[in-house]
């Protein structure tokens, strides 16, 4: 028979909080949650029903957490520290060569070095078996705080990470976003302001994607105004294809262009000021003395000075 602290403490109800919690928003927080808002606000009142007071109370339009809320909010991040520690602190005792490893791989990054490490990585470590989730990046950290995922392959700095404390990262290597065009009158520039790049329309990642946002801060700093958008994909090859296609205007990484610049006609331009941040592996602090994980990051590290990132992506 379920108690009243079951319910509470249920892992769906709780995630559908904190969601609710971080966004502010009941429609946002459902289409993040993959679920209706009808459903989201049903599972709310039930939380706040059994806890005995309104976790939320709104001011016209805008949304806000109550005391009791704030309480509900402390003592969850609280519950999910104590069970992350306790379950990291169980795996710390398990073999290096055995056992499983969850990756989140933010899917506007190319795959082609992390799945061909994978692959060698197995071959040495046939026990271990690893997990590669392309997902956005809302789901890399929602999985991450909730122990889903044992590593994240993502951008930094990343603004969306509103408490790093929990969190290490290690770095993988440095990017720059460069501008991409077929145009003869931009030929001869060696770098390029937001200004001169709306000529013509834009192919661009969706709206929330890392670098999306970085280029809109980048418009907004410069105080030039935001491009026309033809469309919206979700992986670098799809936008450099489409680019190519349609001369449409993008904007990738260096490592991407790098690696397949002799596919299109497409011409790479830096921005002015420069956009750069680095590609790193991002985990709940001491998830690296986990023996496996451990060997998983030593592994990559032995694998790049190899052979280097680009030159992987390149082969």
């Amino acid at each position: 028979m379920k108690t009243k602290s079951d319910n509470i403490f249920s892992s769906k109800t709780l995630n559908y909080f904190l969601q609710l919690a971080e966004t502010m928003n009941y429609t946002q927080a459902a289409q993040l949650l993959g679920i209706t808002q009808p459903a989201l606000t049903q599972q709310i009142k039930k939380l706040e029903r059994l806890s005995g007071a309104p976790l939320f109370y709104s001011v016209g339009k805008k949304l806000h957490l109550s005391d009791a809320g704030k309480t509900m909010l402390r003592t969850t991040h609280e519950v999910y520290d104590i069970l992350n520690a306790a379950t990291d602190e169980i795996q710390q005792t398990t073999s290096a060569t055995i056992g499983k490893i969850r990756i989140g791989l933010l899917s506007s990054i190319e795959d082609k070095v992390f799945t061909d490490f994978i692959i060698s990585y197995f071959k040495e470590n046939p026990e271990v078996e690893v997990t590669l989730l392309m997902l956005p990046r809302n789901e890399i950290w929602e999985k991450l705080e909730n122990n889903r995922i044992d590593l994240a392959i993502m951008y930094l700095p990343d603004e969306s990470i509103k408490n790093w404390k929990p969190y290490k990262s290690k770095k993988i290597m440095d990017e720059e976003i460069l501008f991409l065009h077929h145009d003869e009158a931009l030929d001869k520039k060696k770098k390029i302001k937001m200004k001169d790049t709306t000529a013509k329309r834009w192919v661009t990642y969706p709206d929330t994607y890392y670098i999306n946002e970085v280029l809109k801060e980048s418009f907004k700093n410069q105080m030039a105004d935001l491009p026309t958008v033809a469309g919206n994909y979700t992986t670098p090859s799809q936008l450099y294809k489409f680019s190519n296609a349609t001369e449409c205007y993008t904007a990738l990484p260096n490592s991407f262009i790098k690696a397949h610049e002799n596919e299109a006609e497409l011409k790479a331009i830096p921005f002015e000021p420069a956009i750069k941040f680095t590609m790193s592996f991002v985990f709940r602090a001491d998830k690296d003395q986990i023996p496996r994980i451990d060997n998983f990051l030593t592994s990559f590290d032995q694998y790049i000075q190899e052979s280097d990132y680009i030159s992987r992506l390149k082969s």
